[in-house]
Protein backbone atom coordinates (compact mmCIF):
# COMPACT_ATOMS: atom_id res chain seq x y z
CA UNK A 1 0.00 0.00 0.00
CA UNK A 2 2.76 2.57 0.77
CA UNK A 3 4.26 1.99 -2.67
CA UNK A 4 0.85 2.62 -4.25
CA UNK A 5 0.55 5.92 -2.37
CA UNK A 6 4.04 6.94 -3.45
CA UNK A 7 3.23 6.03 -7.03
CA UNK A 8 0.03 8.07 -6.93
CA UNK A 9 1.93 11.10 -5.61
CA UNK A 10 4.58 10.76 -8.31
CA UNK A 11 1.92 10.46 -11.00
CA UNK A 12 0.10 13.50 -9.63
CA UNK A 13 3.34 15.49 -9.67
CA UNK A 14 3.97 14.41 -13.25
CA UNK A 15 0.48 15.49 -14.33
CA UNK A 16 0.95 18.91 -12.71
CA UNK A 17 4.31 19.27 -14.47
CA UNK A 18 2.74 18.40 -17.81
CA UNK A 19 -0.08 20.90 -17.20
CA UNK A 20 2.48 23.64 -16.60
CA UNK A 21 4.35 22.64 -19.74
CA UNK A 22 1.16 22.70 -21.80
CA UNK A 23 0.35 26.17 -20.52
CA UNK A 24 3.84 27.36 -21.42
CA UNK A 25 3.56 25.75 -24.83
CA UNK A 26 0.59 27.93 -25.77
CA UNK A 27 2.89 30.96 -25.88
CA UNK A 28 5.83 29.23 -27.57
CA UNK A 29 6.58 28.04 -31.06
CA UNK A 30 4.51 24.85 -31.40
CA UNK A 31 6.52 21.72 -30.79
CA UNK A 32 9.88 23.24 -31.60
CA UNK A 33 13.11 21.98 -30.08
CA UNK A 34 14.96 25.17 -29.18
CA UNK A 35 18.41 24.76 -30.70
CA UNK A 36 21.33 26.25 -28.81
CA UNK A 37 19.27 27.56 -25.86
CA UNK A 38 21.41 26.62 -22.89
CA UNK A 39 20.85 29.17 -20.10
CA UNK A 40 21.93 26.61 -17.50
CA UNK A 41 25.17 25.76 -19.26
CA UNK A 42 27.27 26.03 -16.10
CA UNK A 43 25.09 23.51 -14.28
CA UNK A 44 24.80 21.30 -17.35
CA UNK A 45 28.56 21.21 -17.85
CA UNK A 46 29.02 20.24 -14.21
CA UNK A 47 26.55 17.38 -14.56
CA UNK A 48 28.21 16.33 -17.81
CA UNK A 49 31.58 16.16 -16.06
CA UNK A 50 30.17 14.02 -13.24
CA UNK A 51 28.39 11.70 -15.69
CA UNK A 52 31.52 11.41 -17.81
CA UNK A 53 33.64 10.58 -14.76
CA UNK A 54 31.21 7.86 -13.67
CA UNK A 55 31.08 6.51 -17.21
CA UNK A 56 34.86 6.26 -17.51
CA UNK A 57 35.21 4.71 -14.06
CA UNK A 58 32.40 2.16 -14.18
CA UNK A 59 29.98 1.95 -17.08
CA UNK A 60 32.40 2.10 -20.00
CA UNK A 61 34.75 -0.65 -18.70
CA UNK A 62 31.77 -2.91 -17.98
CA UNK A 63 30.33 -2.23 -21.43
CA UNK A 64 33.66 -3.04 -23.09
CA UNK A 65 33.85 -6.31 -21.16
CA UNK A 66 30.25 -7.15 -22.07
CA UNK A 67 30.93 -6.52 -25.75
CA UNK A 68 34.13 -8.56 -25.65
CA UNK A 69 32.54 -11.69 -24.17
CA UNK A 70 29.14 -11.48 -25.89
CA UNK A 71 28.95 -12.54 -29.57
CA UNK A 72 27.34 -10.10 -31.96
CA UNK A 73 24.36 -12.31 -32.74
CA UNK A 74 23.54 -12.59 -29.03
CA UNK A 75 23.81 -8.81 -28.60
CA UNK A 76 21.43 -8.33 -31.51
CA UNK A 77 18.94 -10.64 -29.83
CA UNK A 78 19.28 -8.75 -26.55
CA UNK A 79 18.77 -5.45 -28.34
CA UNK A 80 15.67 -6.81 -30.08
CA UNK A 81 14.32 -8.10 -26.77
CA UNK A 82 14.66 -4.76 -24.98
CA UNK A 83 13.21 -2.83 -27.92
CA UNK A 84 10.19 -5.13 -27.98
CA UNK A 85 9.82 -4.98 -24.20
CA UNK A 86 9.44 -1.20 -24.33
CA UNK A 87 7.28 -1.15 -27.45
CA UNK A 88 3.92 -0.74 -25.65
CA UNK A 89 5.11 2.77 -24.69
CA UNK A 90 5.59 3.56 -28.38
CA UNK A 91 2.17 2.14 -29.25
CA UNK A 92 0.34 4.19 -26.60
CA UNK A 93 2.12 7.39 -27.65
CA UNK A 94 1.27 6.75 -31.31
CA UNK A 95 -2.42 6.83 -30.40
CA UNK A 96 -1.96 9.87 -28.15
CA UNK A 97 -0.38 11.66 -31.13
CA UNK A 98 -3.38 10.80 -33.30
CA UNK A 99 -1.49 8.29 -35.45
CA UNK A 100 -4.15 5.59 -35.34
CA UNK A 101 -3.06 3.62 -38.40
CA UNK A 102 0.58 3.60 -37.33
CA UNK A 103 -0.48 2.64 -33.82
CA UNK A 104 -2.38 -0.37 -35.15
CA UNK A 105 0.60 -1.41 -37.28
CA UNK A 106 2.90 -1.08 -34.27
CA UNK A 107 0.48 -3.21 -32.25
CA UNK A 108 0.72 -5.88 -34.94
CA UNK A 109 4.51 -5.59 -34.90
CA UNK A 110 4.61 -6.05 -31.13
CA UNK A 111 2.30 -9.08 -31.16
CA UNK A 112 4.18 -10.70 -34.05
CA UNK A 113 7.63 -10.24 -32.51
CA UNK A 114 6.40 -11.31 -29.07
CA UNK A 115 4.94 -14.58 -30.40
CA UNK A 116 6.77 -15.71 -33.54
CA UNK A 117 9.86 -13.74 -32.52
CA UNK A 118 10.20 -15.68 -29.24
CA UNK A 119 9.53 -12.85 -26.82
CA UNK A 120 11.12 -10.30 -29.12
CA UNK A 121 14.54 -11.95 -29.47
CA UNK A 122 14.02 -12.10 -33.23
CA UNK A 123 12.65 -9.31 -35.38
CA UNK A 124 10.24 -11.09 -37.73
CA UNK A 125 8.06 -8.01 -38.33
CA UNK A 126 10.47 -5.73 -40.20
CA UNK A 127 10.99 -8.11 -43.17
CA UNK A 128 7.23 -8.09 -43.86
CA UNK A 129 6.97 -4.29 -43.81
CA UNK A 130 6.09 -3.57 -40.17
CA UNK A 131 8.93 -1.15 -39.49
CA UNK A 132 10.02 -0.14 -36.00
CA UNK A 133 9.22 3.25 -34.48
CA UNK A 134 10.35 4.94 -31.29
CA UNK A 135 7.88 7.26 -29.58
CA UNK A 136 7.70 8.66 -26.06
CA UNK A 137 5.61 11.19 -24.18
CA UNK A 138 8.15 13.94 -24.80
CA UNK A 139 7.48 13.56 -28.52
CA UNK A 140 3.74 13.46 -27.82
CA UNK A 141 3.97 16.78 -25.96
CA UNK A 142 5.84 18.22 -28.95
CA UNK A 143 3.06 17.05 -31.28
CA UNK A 144 0.56 18.73 -28.95
CA UNK A 145 2.46 21.99 -29.38
CA UNK A 146 4.65 22.15 -26.29
CA UNK A 147 8.01 23.82 -26.90
CA UNK A 148 11.09 22.02 -25.61
CA UNK A 149 12.29 24.71 -23.25
CA UNK A 150 15.99 24.93 -22.33
CA UNK A 151 18.43 22.08 -22.64
CA UNK A 152 18.87 20.12 -19.41
CA UNK A 153 21.59 17.60 -18.57
CA UNK A 154 20.31 15.10 -16.00
CA UNK A 155 22.53 13.25 -13.50
CA UNK A 156 22.96 9.63 -14.66
CA UNK A 157 20.33 10.00 -17.41
CA UNK A 158 22.19 12.54 -19.56
CA UNK A 159 20.79 14.91 -22.24
CA UNK A 160 17.19 16.09 -22.00
CA UNK A 161 15.06 19.25 -22.03
CA UNK A 162 12.57 20.84 -19.65
CA UNK A 163 9.78 19.24 -21.69
CA UNK A 164 11.31 15.78 -21.99
CA UNK A 165 12.65 15.29 -18.45
CA UNK A 166 9.29 14.87 -16.63
CA UNK A 167 7.96 12.87 -19.57
CA UNK A 168 10.08 9.96 -18.36
CA UNK A 169 7.72 9.65 -15.39
CA UNK A 170 4.66 9.43 -17.62
CA UNK A 171 6.30 6.80 -19.83
CA UNK A 172 7.09 4.80 -16.71
CA UNK A 173 3.47 4.80 -15.62
CA UNK A 174 2.03 3.88 -19.03
CA UNK A 175 4.44 0.96 -19.38
CA UNK A 176 2.43 -2.24 -18.67
CA UNK A 177 5.52 -3.85 -17.11
CA UNK A 178 5.33 -1.31 -14.29
CA UNK A 179 2.20 -3.03 -13.03
CA UNK A 180 3.35 -6.61 -13.46
CA UNK A 181 3.24 -8.33 -10.07
CA UNK A 182 4.68 -11.55 -11.52
CA UNK A 183 8.13 -10.01 -11.96
CA UNK A 184 10.26 -9.54 -8.84
CA UNK A 185 12.12 -6.31 -8.20
CA UNK A 186 15.41 -8.21 -8.51
CA UNK A 187 14.53 -9.23 -12.06
CA UNK A 188 13.35 -5.71 -12.93
CA UNK A 189 16.55 -4.09 -11.67
CA UNK A 190 18.64 -6.77 -13.35
CA UNK A 191 16.84 -6.04 -16.61
CA UNK A 192 17.50 -2.32 -16.25
CA UNK A 193 21.17 -2.91 -15.48
CA UNK A 194 21.64 -5.16 -18.51
CA UNK A 195 19.76 -2.69 -20.72
CA UNK A 196 22.02 0.14 -19.54
CA UNK A 197 25.21 -1.84 -20.17
CA UNK A 198 23.95 -3.03 -23.56
CA UNK A 199 23.03 0.50 -24.60
CA UNK A 200 26.46 1.81 -23.58
CA UNK A 201 28.16 -0.99 -25.51
CA UNK A 202 26.27 0.07 -28.64
CA UNK A 203 27.75 3.57 -28.29
CA UNK A 204 31.38 2.46 -27.91
CA UNK A 205 32.20 3.00 -31.63
CA UNK A 206 31.36 6.71 -31.19
CA UNK A 207 33.84 7.28 -28.37
CA UNK A 208 36.71 8.00 -30.74
CA UNK A 209 34.75 10.73 -32.51
CA UNK A 210 33.78 12.31 -29.20
CA UNK A 211 37.38 12.30 -27.96
CA UNK A 212 38.51 14.18 -31.08
CA UNK A 213 35.99 17.00 -30.74
CA UNK A 214 37.12 20.40 -29.44
CA UNK A 215 34.21 20.64 -26.98
CA UNK A 216 32.65 17.23 -26.19
CA UNK A 217 29.88 18.79 -24.10
CA UNK A 218 28.70 21.09 -26.90
CA UNK A 219 29.03 18.28 -29.43
CA UNK A 220 26.81 15.94 -27.39
CA UNK A 221 24.29 18.71 -26.68
CA UNK A 222 23.90 19.82 -30.30
CA UNK A 223 23.87 16.28 -31.66
CA UNK A 224 21.24 15.21 -29.16
CA UNK A 225 18.99 18.22 -29.82
CA UNK A 226 19.09 17.70 -33.58
CA UNK A 227 18.47 13.98 -33.20
CA UNK A 228 15.52 14.80 -30.95
CA UNK A 229 14.07 17.11 -33.60
CA UNK A 230 14.54 14.33 -36.16
CA UNK A 231 12.57 11.94 -33.93
CA UNK A 232 9.75 14.39 -33.26
CA UNK A 233 9.18 14.96 -36.98
CA UNK A 234 9.44 11.22 -37.72
CA UNK A 235 12.64 11.59 -39.71
CA UNK A 236 11.47 14.53 -41.83
CA UNK A 237 12.08 17.81 -39.95
CA UNK A 238 11.24 21.05 -41.80
CA UNK A 239 14.29 22.91 -43.17
CA UNK A 240 13.89 25.81 -40.74
CA UNK A 241 14.60 23.49 -37.80
CA UNK A 242 18.10 22.75 -39.04
CA UNK A 243 21.03 24.55 -37.49
CA UNK A 244 21.33 27.88 -39.30
CA UNK A 245 25.09 28.04 -38.82
CA UNK A 246 25.50 25.46 -41.58
CA UNK A 247 23.81 27.71 -44.15
CA UNK A 248 24.64 31.13 -45.57
CA UNK A 249 22.04 33.63 -46.70
CA UNK A 250 23.40 33.32 -50.23
CA UNK A 251 24.67 30.18 -51.89
CA UNK A 252 28.46 30.57 -52.38
CA UNK A 253 28.30 28.33 -55.45
CA UNK A 254 25.77 30.66 -57.09
CA UNK A 255 28.02 33.64 -56.34
CA UNK A 256 30.95 31.81 -57.90
CA UNK A 257 28.99 31.06 -61.07
CA UNK A 258 27.84 34.67 -61.35
CA UNK A 259 31.35 36.00 -60.94
CA UNK A 260 32.98 33.76 -63.53
CA UNK A 261 30.24 33.99 -66.14
CA UNK A 262 29.73 30.24 -66.27
CA UNK A 263 28.57 28.86 -69.64
CA UNK A 264 26.65 26.04 -67.96
CA UNK A 265 23.15 25.66 -69.43
CA UNK A 266 20.15 26.65 -67.35
CA UNK A 267 18.86 23.98 -65.02
CA UNK A 268 15.82 23.35 -67.21
CA UNK A 269 17.94 22.64 -70.34
CA UNK A 270 20.32 20.46 -68.36
CA UNK A 271 17.45 18.43 -66.96
CA UNK A 272 15.83 17.95 -70.37
CA UNK A 273 19.10 16.68 -71.86
CA UNK A 274 19.50 14.26 -68.98
CA UNK A 275 15.98 12.98 -69.48
CA UNK A 276 16.66 12.53 -73.17
CA UNK A 277 19.73 10.45 -72.41
CA UNK A 278 17.74 8.24 -70.05
CA UNK A 279 15.25 7.53 -72.78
Amino acid sequence: MPSTTLGAKALRAAVLSFAALLAAGCAATPGRTVMGEDPWEGFNRGVYKVNDTLDRAALKPVAKGYKKVTPGWIRRGIGNFFANLEYPVTIINQFLQGKGVTGLKDTGRFLLNTTLGVGGLFDVATPIGLDAHDEDFGQTLAVWGVSSGPYLNLPLFGPSTVRDAPSRIFDYFIDPLTYSSDISWEVKWGERALKTVHGRAELLPLDGTLERTFDPYAFVRDAWLQRREFEIFDGNPPPETLDEEFFDEEDPLEESDAGTGSDAPPSGEEDSEAVGEDK
